[in-house]
């Protein structure tokens, strides 16, 4: 009997005979992974931070993603080594990650929404997490197929096996390590996460249109995919993450931070969280802000001679902190520092920060390294939301503060994530600040989540507050500072410290901001209750 003859396998497309085509499509494939994860994480920063959580979220969503990719792209290869199903894969995945700056702010939006309705607490890690997993892992565990796929063209001999695997993987490696650098110093500082995906989109795009248009074959694909890609290309960079607000004055990004400007007739406000509302204000007519800034004008009074007293802000902002000092208090100087330049052009340019106001682009921590001067105020306002920098929030950080104070020198922190429990971040902070300093005092400022606690060596922060207060001849602001010496509360530590070696920062904040957001589910679902879905949406 004759044997049956085995299954002659299509000849391979020409493009595939070039090791340099695949070796590019390998190097494209890993650059683009890099990015889309670097994006996402910008995608997911406005609506729940940038902290080391979501960030951890991130990473594992797609590390889980890359190697479901890997296990089915091998057998996938094994079993029907077919290269117009990698190709295809591959336009699938370049027109998902086209798609993901508009439809991805819609499935946060609903994702979100549904998570009001059902969770109870972990809101921020749920919603993240569930994000990432429906916006993210499909992609990626498409272009987790790419490398055991492109193997089993490359690899001609088992002789050969070894040197050709690491070529790929070496071009893998090279093109991820360009996919982190461009995203976050290149393209997203210059044109934004938006047009960002639709850069990576369109590469991987290229890629699989070459191979189809070569080969001629897959003419449906091919145009189909463009189509869709262009059509993103529309819709995608004209949606803000703030897409149900209008009339902004501005929106951008840096290589820090979403950045929102908005504007009524008396105030001027920068967002820096979709989420997390409002980081600074300007009011116009110079008065007061009613806002944390107001009572954190108190530590100039604590010192010797607030006319005098020479301040430093960490974490400047738009400078309204150091504006309103120098306003009320006649002969102070006033210098920040803060590590996003853009939020400072931005301070200039809407919120008429003075030229002669000092501003450092620099990290706090390192800026205080680094300098010898002393001074009557140190204003530590880097805290934001649930991201708090850990190397400014332990032992040896406030000891780098106290060495930057004068003999009676305070130090104002704004804590702005306040709870009802001892156990959360703020008690942490005040026992850690409690190390350093010799007399701590807190005080909460009503309708908003901020804490002002000031901290000094000097026995007489609280009466020179008295004297200075009754010496000023503002009525609002003498008004204010009396109430706000009469609200001072003397903070008893209880020992807990945060190092640099441990300080659980985001943890201890995720548990405050579930809190915080906890409460404010309350009238959502309350809405929903009475309207349904209609509550909602109103």
């Amino acid at each position: 009997m004759k044997n049956k003859a085995a299954p002659q396998k299509n000849p391979l497309p020409r493009i595939l005979k070039n090791k340099w085509y695949l070796y590019m499509t390998e190097f494209f494939a890993g650059m683009s992974v890099m990015a889309v994860e670097l994006g996402a994480s910008r995608l997911l920063a406005p609506y729940f931070s940038s902290s080391q959580i979501v960030w951890t979220i991130i990473i594992g969503t797609i590390m889980i993603a890359m190697a479901l990719g890997n296990i089915y792209g091998g057998r996938s290869a094994d079993k029907n080594p077919d290269p117009d199903r990698l190709y295809g894969r591959i336009l699938i995945a370049a027109v998902w990650i086209a798609a993901v700056p508009f439809a991805g702010k819609f499935v946060i939006a609903g994702i979100s929404g549904l998570l009001v309705l059902t969770v109870n607490t972990g809101f921020l890690v749920w919603a993240a997490f569930l994000t990432c997993m429906v916006v993210f892992v499909y992609p990626l565990f498409l272009l987790g197929t790419v490398t055991p796929s492109l193997v089993k063209y490359t690899v001609d001999s088992l002789d050969e096996s070894g040197s050709t695997v690491g070529t790929l993987g070496a071009f893998n490696t090279i093109g991820s390590i360009i996919g982190t650098f461009v995203p976050t110093f290149i393209s997203i500082p210059a044109v934004g996460t938006a047009v960002t995906f639709l850069i990576f989109s369109g590469i991987l795009l290229i890629i699989g249109l070459i191979y189809f248009i070569s080969s001629k074959r897959g003419a449906v694909k091919a145009s189909v995919s463009a189509t869709l890609f262009i059509v993103c290309c529309f819709a995608s960079p004209s949606m803000g993450f703030a897409f149900w607000e209008k009339g902004l004055t501005y929106e951008g990004e840096s290589v820090y931070n979403y950045l929102q400007v908005s504007e009524d007739p008396n105030r001027t406000y920068l967002s820096t969280n979709v989420l997390f509302g409002v980081q600074s204000v300007y009011v116009k007519s110079g008065e007061l802000t009613g806002m944390y800034y107001d009572y954190a004008m108190a530590a100039p009074l604590m010192t010797d001679s607030p006319d005098t007293a020479d301040i430093l802000v960490l974490g400047m902002g738009t400078g309204t902190y150091a504006k309103q000092c120098m306003t009320y208090f006649n002969g102070v100087t006033a210098e920040g520092v803060e590590i996003d330049e853009k939020i400072t052009d931005l301070a200039h340019r809407y919120f008429e920060l003075p030229e002669e106001v000092k501003v450092t682009t620099y990290d706090g921590r390192a800026f205080l390294a680094a300098c010898d001067k002393k001074y009557d105020v140190i204003m530590v306002d880097a805290y934001q939301d649930i991201t708090i920098p850990f190397q400014m929030s332990s032992v040896e950080f406030f000891r780098l503060v106290k060495e930057h104070l004068n003999e009676s020198g305070v130090m104002v922190v704004n804590m702005n994530m306040r709870s009802e429990s001892s156990d959360g971040i703020n008690g942490y902070l005040s026992d850690t600040i409690s190390e350093v300093f010799g007399n701590i005092y807190t005080v909460d400022v009503p309708y908003t989540t901020n804490r002002e606690l000031f901290a000094s060596d000097s026995g007489d922060m609280l009466s020179s507050l008295s004297r200075n207060t009754e010496a000023l001849e503002n009525a609002p602001l003498r008004e204010l500072m009396d109430r706000v010496h009469k609200e001072l509360v003397p903070y008893t530590s209880k020992g807990r410290l945060l190092t640099d070696d441990k300080a659980p920062v985001e943890l201890l904040g995720m548990q405050v901001i579930d809190d915080l957001i906890q409460d404010e589910l309350v009238y959502y679902k309350k809405a929903f209750a009475e309207k349904g879905i209609s509550g909602l949406i109103e």
